[in-house]
């Protein structure tokens, strides 16, 4: 029986660089761009001469990319060997398996790791798959002559593969598809040891809420898989909200993963895992989410991606080299952030505790420029609505502006010339509350966040700016357990819309 688990993309709206850093926090969207992961036994039967077998094998296919990698999973210290070298593998999904097989082994008593050697010794067979929104299709709309609108992205085939350019002077492939930056590492990750510990009947993700102890294995099991995968602890934020769903995120001491990082050295895994599970993880996280009738959107320039690493490597080099004014800036930043936060959780407030006024005040506001909403305010509940957005609204600016004065004073571009004209012009429009570049900016999609029906108005003109509006939206949901096989459901959702005359 297959087990399918899905894990969201992420947008960090507050908190790029200063999110690196106890006790400062950061807001994380999660979307509806969602990767999957498949699990399901090689042989449905254990062959004969099994019992004497110290290798399992486990096969990972992601179709998007053509590629298929074959393992060998040691039964007795639960390490992977590349068995097929004709591609580079992947190391995400590789220490995903480790890593979750090991915590099922730790957690079980001897009955129950009878039943896992019993799993393992039929083999692992995982597929991967990614919404597209993960990735730009922006060039073949262009060379298609496809109008730049979210209709042509719609057209797309669901999980479209991505094609790799010729290698290049080091002998490596470069996808041809570039990134639109929403975390699919992390959420591939997650995705991957959802099903893996579900499918070992490590944790149970039938009947989930966001405080669930499952989802803490999930979270501290992903999170360590996807540190020794990209070599470095960060901050961890896309993973959390990858498994979590959206949140206001304070980052774990990287000292947590101390064992992890020694085990690439040689410390036996099956001790690490135990120190992972049992060690002290300190993150905070407070559910988050948009107030209603608001709507997250993100646009495409075209410009290409940055290199986060560098940029945050630039921005640390200015942290040692300016400790005062680096201080101060990011003291601002930080005060700039919780009013932002403030403000959400009032609107959300105050549409809890009077819904037709909120409501009146935003249908009203959201074919409007923000200049004209504190005319609307004329009874002092809709006025208090008024006010909030409006704070909301000086609180991304001031983020904005600090943002940009960390980016001339580290040399690099958080927030480039380009991008500010297109945001400047974002929030000149009606119905848009604010915008701005996510995490830690560059020249990567941008978001704005509207009000009310002010969508459309907002995607025409973004197209008019040659701007390509993204399929994405917010979802709150993290980590979920998935009826089946996506593209099956996909192909089915496509046959029932057709009409038949």
């Amino acid at each position: 029986m297959a087990v399918v688990a899905s894990a969201p993309g992420k947008v960090l709206m507050t908190g790029g660089y200063l999110v690196l850093e106890r006790p400062n926090a950061g807001i994380v969207l999660s979307t509806n761009a969602r990767f999957y992961a498949i699990v399901k036994p090689i042989c449905e039967e254990i062959k004969p001469d099994s019992w004497a077998w110290v290798w399992t094998d486990v096969k990972l296919t992601s179709p998007q990319l053509s590629r298929q990698s074959n393992y060998k999973l040691s039964l007795k210290n639960l390490t992977l060997q590349t068995v097929s070298s004709s591609d580079s593998g992947n190391p995400f999904v590789e220490h995903a398996v480790q890593y979750a097989v090991a915590a099922a082994h730790a957690k079980f008593d001897k009955n129950k790791k009878d039943e896992l050697h019993k799993l393992l010794l039929q083999g692992l067979d995982i597929t991967i798959i990614g919404c597209n929104d993960f990735y730009s299709y922006r060039n073949q709309i262009e060379a298609r002559g496809l109008p730049l609108a979210p209709e042509s992205l719609a057209a797309l085939p669901p999980f479209a593969s991505i094609t790799f350019n010729a290698e290049n002077s080091n002998g490596e492939c470069k996808p041809e598809v570039a990134k639109t930056g929403l975390g699919s590492s992390a959420a591939m990750t997650s995705a991957v040891v959802a099903a893996l510990l579900h499918y070992f009947g490590a944790v149970n993700l039938s009947h989930l809420s966001t405080d669930s102890s499952d989802l803490d294995v999930v979270h501290m099991i992903a999170q360590s898989a996807h540190c020794i995968a990209q070599g470095k602890v960060g901050s961890g934020f896309d993973v959390s909200s990858a498994v979590y769903g959206s949140q206001r995120y304070v980052r774990f001491s990287p000292d947590v993963l101390s064992s992890a990082q020694v085990a690439v050295k040689g410390m036996p895994l099956d001790d690490v895992i135990v120190d992972i599970l049992n060690g002290k993880w300190d993150h905070e996280r407070t559910k988050f989410s948009l107030p209603p009738l608001m709507s997250l959107l993100l646009g495409e320039p075209g410009t290409g991606g940055s290199s986060t690493p560098s940029m945050v490597g630039a921005v640390k080099k200015w942290q040692k080299s300016d400790p005062q004014n680096a201080r101060e800036t990011w003291t601002k930043l930080s005060e700039s952030n919780s009013t932002l936060e403030r403000q959400f959780n009032l609107l959300s407030k105050l549409a809890e505790e009077n819904w037709d006024v909120y409501k009146h005040t935003i249908d009203r506001c959201s074919p409007l420029k923000a200049d004209k909403w504190i005319e609307l305010g004329t009874d002092p509940r809709e006025e208090a609505v008024v006010k909030a957005l409006l704070g909301a609204r000086d609180a991304m600016l001031g983020i904005r502006n600090l943002m940009r004065l960390m980016g001339q004073a580290a040399g690099v571009p958080i927030e480039p010339e380009s991008q500010t004209q297109l945001l400047d012009a974002t929030m000149a429009m009606e119905g848009v509350l604010l915008a701005g570049v996510p995490g830690a900016g560059g020249f990567d999609a941008i978001f704005a966040i509207t009000l009310g029906d002010s969508n459309q108005n907002l995607v025409n003109a973004w197209s008019s700016h040659n701007v390509l509006a993204l399929l994405v939206r917010e979802d709150p949901r993290g980590v979920s357990l998935e009826a089946g096989d996506p593209r099956t459901a996909e192909i089915t959702s496509n046959v029932s819309s057709v009409r038949i005359e």
